[in-house]
């Protein structure tokens, strides 16, 4: 039988869901640990789903059980554009943290991240890491990143308690910088089951939206971000209408802008295909889960780490489609669809696949349902979470 513990969770973002998965995840984690008995306190920011709003909160809330710190961010456009997060009034809480039994860091590439874990450290309180897929530098920031990485972010990994990982690949990257492989614990992201349960009608998401019943839909879900791989999608669904001719196809593209949607929408005009594709912007809960159930397949060219929008998808019984521009998950490829080559005319082929290919999509389909209820419920991965609490305890 598992202690009662008392858990501060570090996470940048909580809850706007423009910042993905992360958010979604810490939160699923937080609640689902509050309701077996454990006492869960979240330290975050208050910074907003744009450049120039922050959340409108006083400084504790209770959220679903769960006690909420929100720290005033100094900058919320450097937050925005850079994701540098400067919440001076957290240093104020250091001495709280001495009053939990173990510290759950969510991000690594904060310096308030580095300063509460080096304070946990000199008064012997255990801390664990989970990167969410972000130790591979990506993006225009990459040079920085690599000065942060060197001079403080390995060695706050490597001085961690515990480290998780959402998969193998992951694991690997973690023991390429010197984080010992016994510090390493493999948990994947799981998702509320009970969300998809009865999923909406079909039909519901094209019918907001404008889309004609006849087209098949192409999903990307997620922020609209370089490294996403979106020029990729968007070339490859050219290749698929105009040099395949699978002129009942439709992509929609559904998710906040994060600095990437002006280019992906001069791509589409560039290539005279905006008539076949739809910009939602963000879209809600319910509206996510009827985009999934009206698409025939879920497209995320690049990824790093483990995308809740994949457990999403499934849950859903949409099939995937990725590439190996990014991460690796082993169960994707001829199970719950495919993962090609990172070219446009072999995602357009493999996307081509499944929506022309009706048994085709069916067994992805069921694989993807079976494969989430039996291994991707929150309620396994908490499970596994408190026994790595637990044996980071007893070795404390």
């Amino acid at each position: 039988m598992v202690n009662v513990l008392k858990i501060l969770i570090i996470t940048g973002f909580f809850p706007p869901r423009k910042y993905g998965g992360v958010t979604t995840i810490s939160y699923l984690v937080a609640k689902k640990l509050r309701t077996k008995g454990h006492e869960v306190t979240i330290f975050t920011t208050d910074v907003g789903n744009s450049p120039r709003s922050r959340l409108k909160v006083r400084k504790v809330e209770i959220i679903d059980g769960v006690q909420v710190y929100y720290f005033k961010n100094l900058s919320n456009l450097l937050a925005f554009k850079h994701h540098i997060i400067l919440p001076l009034e957290i240093f104020s809480a250091l001495k709280c943290v001495t009053y939990y039994d173990i510290v759950h860091f969510n991000e690594f590439r904060n310096l308030y991240d580095v300063l509460i874990g080096s304070y946990a450290e000199r008064h012997n309180i255990p801390y664990i890491v989970q990167t969410h897929g972000s130790l591979p530098r990506v993006g225009t920031k990459r040079f920085l990143q690599y000065f942060y990485d060197v001079l403080l972010g390995y060695r706050f990994l490597r001085h961690a308690s515990g480290v998780i990982a959402l998969s193998d690949f992951e694991k690997k990257q973690y023991e390429h910088i010197g984080v010992p492989s016994n510090n390493i614990n493999i948990i994947p992201n799981g998702i509320d089951l009970s969300e998809y349960v009865p999923l909406p009608p079909k039909g519901m998401f094209k019918q907001k939206f404008g889309i004609p019943e006849n087209k098949k839909i192409i999903l990307f879900l997620g922020r609209v971000h370089k490294s996403k791989g979106i020029d990729l999608l968007i070339k490859a669904y050219a290749y698929l209408v105009k040099r395949i001719g699978c002129e009942d196809a439709f992509l929609v593209i559904a998710g906040p802008d994060d600095g990437y949607l002006g280019v992906a929408k001069s791509l589409v005009n560039c290539l005279g295909i905006s008539k076949s594709v739809l910009f939602t912007g963000f879209i809600s809960r319910e509206d996510k889960i009827r985009a999934l159930v009206d698409s025939e397949v879920f497209v995320t060219p690049s990824f790093y780490g483990f995308p809740v929008t994949f457990l999403e998808a499934c849950a859903a019984g949409t099939p995937i489609v990725s590439t190996n521009l990014g991460d690796s998950l082993e169960w994707i490829n001829n199970n719950t669809g495919y993962i090609t080559q990172p070219k446009p005319d072999t995602l357009a082929k493999a996307i081509y696949k499944i929506i022309k290919n009706e048994d085709l999509r069916r067994r992805f389909s069921r694989n993807c349902l079976k494969m989430i209820n039996n291994e991707f419920s929150i309620e396994k991965t908490v499970s596994k979470l408190e026994e790595f609490y637990e044996k980071i305890l007893r070795g404390k």
